[in-house]
């Protein structure tokens, strides 16, 4: 039987990875078979490049998720924790976030010597794993920047996200090759960072769907149906979140704010209800510091007054 250092030792010195199928590879269990979980196991299994790497199966508290994700993975369902703890030398727990801390607790009383756990959490850090050192085991939180929506098809844009990870120094270059290994770019980032990541994943995310959402609404008390809205709102928006992606969001900034057009906006105040008004004022606020940015010769000091 090779040692799990050994294997490690593999992963270092492999140039290619491509998903094992049998031999000595480095055996990742899941626990949790929600969205998050089935889409990282699929991603695995369809990029790695390793054959050292392989995903052994699932346990969930549910036996029927536990059994779609095998299915879905064709791995291995597992109805006992204290197997899949014993079979895997990676296990990530793939569980929403309030329930880790509570996975961990039954885990710790397991064989978990020389394993690597880790979390999907894009909030909490390793330290959630509390006290994993004296069990000689590796805590990481590994998260895929990516809105994970659907566990049969999210898994097929997995590689284009940008993981990032956070936890225990000695072995993290390994989890970081691992990623690597799957075709993904990686970023390590500091535990006292990582709310503060997560925040700005949200705006850059949901946030989006929200100022969406109250666009078409707003379009639809102009007599737009919601198609309608949708049809007129989608080459804007796309255009304009490309270009920003694609050049800054200096370079990206058009409309009033940007133009010093104080009589628009204070137009614009006016035909908004309460909740409307107090968003715009906040964003605008922002678009003054963008536009000075981008026009140093401009004068937005009245414009800057609006929104005092």
């Amino acid at each position: 039987m090779v040692s799990i250092n050994e294997r490690r030792a593999d992963i270092r010195k492999s140039d290619s990875i491509s998903p094992g199928r049998g031999g000595d590879y480095l055996k990742i269990g899941f626990i949790g078979a929600g969205k998050v979980g089935v889409s990282l196991g699929m991603h695995i299994l369809n990029c790695s490049q390793d054959e050292t790497t392989n995903v052994i199966g699932y346990y969930d508290k549910s036996s029927s998720a536990a059994r779609e994700a095998a299915d879905l993975t064709k791995t291995k369902q597992y109805s006992n924790l204290m197997q899949l703890a014993e079979d895997s030398e990676m296990i990530f727990v793939t569980v929403s976030d309030d329930a880790i801390s509570s996975v961990w607790e039954n885990l710790k009383e397991l064989p978990i010597e020389e394993k690597f756990v880790c979390h999907c959490s894009g909030s909490l850090t390793s330290a959630t794993f509390s006290g994993i050192n004296q069990y000689d085991a590796y805590g990481y939180s590994i998260h895929p920047l990516f809105a994970v929506s659907d566990k049969l098809t999210s898994y097929k844009k997995l590689k284009q996200a940008i993981f990032t990870i956070e936890g225990e120094q000695s072995n993290l270059h390994i989890v970081t090759e691992f990623i690597k290994k799957l075709g993904n770019d990686v970023v390590q980032i500091r535990e006292e960072d990582k709310v503060r990541y997560h925040a700005a994943a949200v705006f850059g995310s949901n946030f989006v769907v929200g100022l969406a959402d109250i666009s078409i609404r707003m379009m639809m008390d102009c007599g737009f149906s919601y198609s309608e809205a949708l049809r007129a709102l989608t080459p804007l928006m796309s255009e304009n979140m490309n270009r920003v992606l694609q050049a800054g969001s200096e370079a990206s900034l058009t409309g009033p704010v940007e133009r010093n057009d104080v009589q628009t906006v204070k137009k614009h105040k006016k035909a908004l209800n309460e909740e409307e008004r107090e968003l715009y004022e906040v964003l605008s606020r922002h678009l003054v510091s963008i536009a000075k940015r981008k026009n140093k010769d401009k004068d937005y000091s009245e414009m800057e007054e609006i929104f005092k």
